[in-house]
């Protein structure tokens, strides 16, 4: 059996402007897992997935073999992954083979609610890697990440692939998006090779390892409230009961505020960096979301993050939701000097679960190593 596994992830700074070409953010990947097992089969191919119910479900190939096949398709990411890859795996290629994948996460709690942690993305992470060794492509990390975005943006089109880096870079990482619809485009004009091999198509995007915070302890609350972010991001941008944000003078200086906000924390996550202003830069993220929630009638912040984020400034912390909010986790940074424990107290008596999470150290390349 080939067994890929992909850690989970936090946004850090830079939410909902991270969807914007070339806007910077911070994320950091959790050491929670998505595995996922690739058994060979014949005549035709078989998901295992609690997110499938009891029975796996069933894929084929057509007559030529350069399409995948299923019956009564989900738009799901898994699926999606997979015929990605099968996609350039026809275009080098490269003799196809039925396999079976067994799916297994650590992204959600006993009673299958999700943490929040980028399931979605570190599922379509796994799957990439785990049929890169089935074929032996041999793919660098930066092509299996491409892979992983193309194949989450036919579900979503708006997604950033911040969640993806994570993902596939693990520790802490800056990262900025390119243009989703140019590669949309450029895949359908060039096909899947061709847009991998094209920097002209990945303008915008950037992903650099960051040193772990100096002097910061990063401590992570989970709400209990699942969230959709594609529906609160779309939401922002005006759609699903929002009020229209995106472009303007208002919006062009959330994105320029929100850069300024990454800039000074990526500055001093560092030995010689300042944990103050550090601090105070999680600090101004968190008012930069609240007022953009504000401004686009989304509740972003809801009662339980606040109380959170309230909890970490009274305890001389830092403290702000994380990704797209309305749920999910809330992330904290914290001086050594402040009393984790009791803050979790505090959290659990609003009904807030402290996750015991530590970080995914930084990937490599194994020509890297």
């Amino acid at each position: 059996m080939i067994e890929t596994r992909a850690p989970g992830k936090l946004f850090v700074a830079g939410e909902y402007a991270v969807v914007e070409p070339a806007q910077p953010s911070v994320l950091v990947a959790v050491d929670r897992y998505i595995t996922v097992g690739v058994t060979p089969s014949e005549d035709e191919g078989r998901v295992h997935s609690s997110e499938y119910g009891r029975l796996p479900l069933v894929w084929s190939r057509d007559p030529d073999g350069d399409r995948i096949v299923i019956e009564h398709q989900p738009a799901d990411y898994v699926m999606s992954a997979i015929a990605t890859v099968d996609r350039l795996r026809v275009e080098r290629g490269i003799p196809g083979h039925y396999f079976d994948l067994h799916i297994s996460s650590e992204l959600d709690d006993a009673d299958g609610r999700k943490f929040g942690l980028g399931s979605s993305a570190a599922v379509t992470v796994a799957v990439v890697a785990a049929l890169d060794e089935l074929y032996g492509m041999s793919l660098s990390r930066t092509e299996r990440f491409q892979l992983a975005l193309l194949a989450t943006i036919t579900i979503a089109p708006g997604a950033s692939g911040g969640d993806l880096a994570a993902s596939t870079y693990g520790g802490w990482i800056r990262y900025s998006a390119p243009d989703r619809s140019r590669l949309a485009s450029h895949v359908d004009q060039h096909g899947i090779a061709a847009t991998l091999s094209d920097a002209e198509a990945w303008q915008g995007f950037d992903v650099a390892s960051l040193e772990p915070p100096a002097g910061l302890r990063l401590l992570v609350g989970w709400t209990g409230s699942p969230a959709s972010t594609e529906r609160l991001v779309r939401g922002v941008r005006g759609g699903a009961g929002g009020r229209a944000h995106r472009r303007g003078p208002d919006y062009e200086t959330f994105l320029a505020e929100s850069a300024s906000c990454v800039a000074d924390l990526v500055d001093n996550l560092t030995p010689s960096g300042s944990p103050a202003v550090a601090l105070d830069a999680i600090r101004r993220a968190r008012r930069l979301l609240q007022a953009l929630g504000d401004a686009t009638g989304i509740e972003i912040e809801t009662p339980t993050l606040r109380r959170l984020c309230d909890s970490a400034e009274r305890g001389g912390a830092a403290g702000k939701p994380s990704g797209a909010g309305g749920g999910d986790c809330g992330i904290v940074l914290a001086p050594g000097h402040v009393d984790a424990d009791a803050m979790h107290d505090a959290w659990r008596a609003a009904g807030i679960r402290p996750l015991e999470l530590t970080v995914h150290p930084t990937e490599k390349d194994q020509h890297e190593r």
